[in-house]
């Protein structure tokens, strides 16, 4: 359950920083979407493993 919580929250942070990269705003936004979204994700695929 927690999983899947996690990878919809890292496809909502990931369509974030797409957002934002079109809407030209400033870059360390972005690069701070792409890393919550990574290890959003990341954490979703070590609770599978468990």
């Amino acid at each position: 359950m927690w999983s899947i919580l996690l990878m919809a929250l890292g496809g909502l942070l990931a369509g974030g920083a797409i957002s934002l990269r079109r809407q030209k705003a400033h870059k360390s936004w972005i690069v701070v979407l792409w890393v919550l979204a990574g290890l959003s994700l990341l954490a979703a695929y070590m609770l599978t493993l468990r």
